[in-house]
């Protein structure tokens, strides 16, 4: 009796919420839960019904396990918005009296976040030109709340344009908002394109699921591998201000912008790979965004469901290139500023959102001569430098844990640069230079290597999959760090 009350107490115990292990898809209790959750998804996915409770119940359990009691906000969000995008929806409803639903929505659902994520930094702000003594509010912020905030905030706008129908049952909108894929890490799922799928209830093909694994094991080697392993030097550089040379220091603000891409695009394509199993389709998150050549095609390549979020619902309502040069300038600088408040509530995400919004500006200013000049590939090099330079600089504000410490990092570089210090960092940190390697010839090679490395692997043998599959394995034992180091994304 005593034995299988300690199983029952040892398994209580890793499905209750515990802080200091949230639940990430890199963590081998997700995977262990996941391998329960598919055999038991698969004899559900022809009954609809039954398919969406499961579903649902997983999904919000997954958040329990992300976030704790948080998971009771998010019910709670699903229920007031889909209650009154059924009410607005309704036959003979005025345009002021939907206009007013679609306000309670926004105020309900902004103003949750904007207390959890931003109360502190314009409190702080305010005590600071009052000269105060602010101590500030103890808030947790529940873990992926701005993903699921911007699909409730884009679901009861398309219902009031008429762009989307409102879901029949609470059960879809719930499904839909807390699709445990996407739910705390992205990417960003939009009705239009997300709700039709459900009703479809389509059974994932032989090659969808092996394409699915396919990004998995993709995702992790990103992950897990490269984006955890060189994190490990990043963060002296970043955690140690000024402390190095100007050539290491350089190296991480090189290494943190590969690890960025790697750990977030990772998450993503993990994400896509098992919705993709599941039998629903993600949109398209990263498209090899350091081949840029221009901070224009940046924001079409990374991050690419918040950038056409912030497109369609920031940018175009403002007006969009619809009012004149000067207008469309500064639509652009105001939405990359909420794109960097929707990243963290400090002055250097503003900063962050700022200047991106600024590079675009200029890059339209200067595209009718830009287009004038010689199409050569030491004019493309010199454009794809300039942008990557610009991009890395940026990323040091939102790495660094201040804006005086980015100042100081990017000081740093200049105050003591030497390629003498090349040959021992080399020595020194081999295995990191090899994984930038692998980041840097992925990004090199030609478009659509890896759709087709991708056809090739679902045409493999069973053998050679699985032999993929041990070499992943292998990899992550080999090149794991101590603990399972959180998504970078996963705080917003």
């Amino acid at each position: 009796m005593s034995v299988l009350t300690d199983l029952c107490n040892n398994i209580a115990a890793h499905l209750a919420y515990n802080p200091a292990e949230p639940m990430l898809f890199s963590s081998g209790t997700f995977w262990a839960l996941f391998l329960v959750f598919m055999p038991l998804y698969g004899l559900l996915r022809s009954r609809l019904w039954q398919m969406l409770v499961f579903v649902t119940a997983f999904s919000f359990f997954f958040y329990y396990k992300s976030s704790g009691l948080f998971v009771l906000l998010l019910a709670a969000t699903s229920v007031f918005d889909w209650t009154l995008s059924r009410v607005m929806s309704r036959p003979g409803r005025s345009r002021r009296f939907r206009r007013m639903c679609v306000a309670a929505s926004l105020l309900a659902s902004l103003g949750i976040l904007a207390y959890f994520k931003y109360a502190n930094f314009f409190l702080w702000n305010i005590n600071a030109m009052i000269g105060g003594n602010f101590q500030p509010l103890d808030l947790v912020l529940p873990v992926g709340i701005s993903f699921y905030t911007f699909q409730s905030v884009s679901y009861i706008i398309d219902v009031y344009k008429g762009r989307v129908a409102p879901t029949e049952t609470w059960l879809e909108y719930a499904f839909f908002l807390s699709f445990f894929p996407a739910l705390v890490a992205g990417p960003i799922v939009r009705a239009d394109y997300f709700l039709p799928q459900i009703r479809q209830n389509r059974h994932a093909t032989r090659s969808e699921v092996f394409t699915g694994l396919w990004l998995i094991m993709l995702g992790v080697v990103k992950k897990a591998v490269i984006a955890d392993y060189i994190a490990q030097y990043n963060d002296l550089i970043f955690d140690a201000p000024g402390a190095y040379s100007g050539f290491e220091t350089l190296m991480g603000i090189i290494g943190y912008t590969m690890q960025i891409y790697c750990d977030f695009s990772g998450y993503s394509d993990m994400a896509i790979g098992i919705a993709m199993i599941m039998g629903f389709s993600l949109a398209r998150n990263f498209n090899f965004p350091y081949r840029s050549q221009n901070v224009g095609e940046f924001w079409h390549r990374w991050h690419i469901s918040l950038s056409t979020w912030l497109r369609d619902y920031i940018y175009i309502p403002l007006g969009g290139n619809r009012k004149g040069t000067a207008r469309t300038y500064l639509n652009n600088f105001i939405t990359m500023l909420v794109g960097g408040l929707w990243h963290g509530a400090a002055w250097k995400f503003v900063f962050w959102g700022a200047m991106h919004g600024g590079g675009l500006a200029v890059h339209k200013a200067t595209k009718p001569v830009l287009d004038r000049l010689p199409d050569t590939w030491w004019m493309r090099a010199l454009w794809w430098a300039m942008t990557m330079s610009f991009v890395a600089v940026l990323w040091v504000f939102f790495r660094a844990s201040s804006f005086a410490d980015s100042v100081e990092i990017i000081r740093a570089v200049g105050r003591d640069f030497s390629l003498a210090y090349a040959p021992a960092f080399a020595s020194a940190r081999m295995m990191w230079l090899v994984l930038m390697l692998v980041i840097i010839v992925a990004h090199a090679m030609p478009e659509g290597f890896w759709d087709k490395a991708a056809a090739a692997f679902v045409r493999s043998p069973w053998i050679v999959k699985l032999l993929a599959f041990v070499v992943v394995v292998q990899l992550v034992l080999e090149l794991r760090t101590a603990d399972v180091a959180p998504f970078i994304y996963f705080q917003f």
